[in-house]
């Protein structure tokens, strides 16, 4: 457990950023309440009476040394990523504290492998990017399919979800991709990432999803943050991600509404099929995850992480995705109060509707 480690949250009166203290709490660690707002914050203290908290912005990196003076590390909720990740990463290494994110953002979390990998290996400082629901478990799961393989013709990760009723950070997050790629799309083939321009809509395709899901349809090249990290350690030229349609629409509905809790947890009712398949040759494997609520599950997966690095449970140094960092199997059993995992060794593939 944490055994009253101080551990930093920015962003801790987000969405996410709640989920996260309350898990550290239920581990042991002592949360440090930190953000920009301070009304926010004083209003997240008020919940949990006796936690500090501290104003810092990642615009004045002195306010940032000073919020994370006495934190063994911390955890970066606070999004858009692409104005948080740097400054915050940047901090870690002042401080010589391990660096955990939630970031969805692919252009974020490739600008934390391309600018931060040297640095943090040469500081001998953990920093795991995408250490969420989109990015870190899909990887795990990879990593976990690959078992004794080294190398991989392609992999396939498919996302079902009964709904998707987003978060305003999550809508910020997008804003700011969508930005950042002047309406192109972003997919990972031929070994490499790929921006493109293509004026037809996403390929939808039929996906089988194990019981009680089945078979759904799902939009291809619907491109998430397993295209940075699973790349970033496994060779695997051809790294696919697909989104059920449903899900997809919800997303992008002008009036989507924000998660509903329907738990003493804050959960909501929203639930989730991760379906992985990896192929070499004519072999593919599969691992499916399941579990409720794709932010609330992202505090156990960023926690977990937290503590193994603070535990010296780690593989290698610097900039890192779960599935390299961590011991992925074990990571994944680790969590069987949060995800169910079913393994198998053949699967069918995605079939064009």
């Amino acid at each position: 457990m944490g055994s009253g480690q101080t551990v930093a949250v920015f962003g801790a009166y987000g969405h996410t950023g709640r989920f996260v203290v309350t898990e550290l709490r239920e581990r042991g660690f002592v949360p440090l309440l930190l953000g920009r707002d301070a009304g926010r914050l004083q209003a997240l203290a008020a919940s949990h009476p006796g936690l500090e908290r501290r104003v810092a912005s990642v615009d004045d990196p002195a306010s940032l040394d000073r919020a994370l003076k006495g934190a063994a590390a911390l955890v970066n909720c606070a999004g858009p990523f692409a104005s948080t990740a740097a400054p915050l990463i940047e901090a870690a290494l002042r401080t010589r504290i391990p660096y955990v994110d939630v970031a969805a953002e692919i252009e974020a979390n490739l600008d934390t492998f391309t600018h931060f990998t040297e640095r943090a290996r040469t500081a001998g400082v953990a920093v795991v990017p995408a250490m969420a629901f989109f990015g870190g478990l899909g990887d795990l799961l990879v990593t976990t399919a690959m078992g004794d393989w080294t190398a991989a013709d392609e992999a396939h990760v498919a996302y079902g979800l009964s709904s998707w009723h987003p978060t305003g950070g999550t809508v910020a997050s997008g804003t700011v991709s969508r930005e950042r790629r002047d309406g192109r799309r972003v997919r990972y083939t031929g070994g490499r990432l790929e921006y493109y321009v293509d004026q037809n809509e996403l390929p939808t395709l039929e996906w089988d999803f194990p019981a009680p899901m089945g078979r759904r349809p799902v939009l291809g090249e619907f491109t998430m943050a397993d295209v940075v990290t699973v790349p970033s350690h496994l060779p695997i030229p051809e790294v696919r991600t697909y989104m059920t349609t449903d899900a997809a629409r919800d997303l992008t509905a002008p009036d989507a509404a924000a998660p509903t809790a329907v738990d003493e947890r804050g959960r909501s009712g929203q639930t989730f099929t991760v379906d992985v398949i990896v192929r070499s040759g004519d072999t593919r494997r599969r691992v499916v995850a399941t579990g409720q609520d794709i932010y609330a599950i992202s505090a156990p997966l960023a926690v977990e992480a937290v503590q193994r690095i603070l535990d010296g449970r780690t593989r290698v140094s610097g900039v890192a995705s779960a599935g390299e960092i961590f011991d992925a199997p074990d990571f994944l059993r680790a969590l069987s109060a949060h995800i169910s995992l079913e393994a198998g060794h053949e699967a069918g593939a995605p079939q064009l509707a």
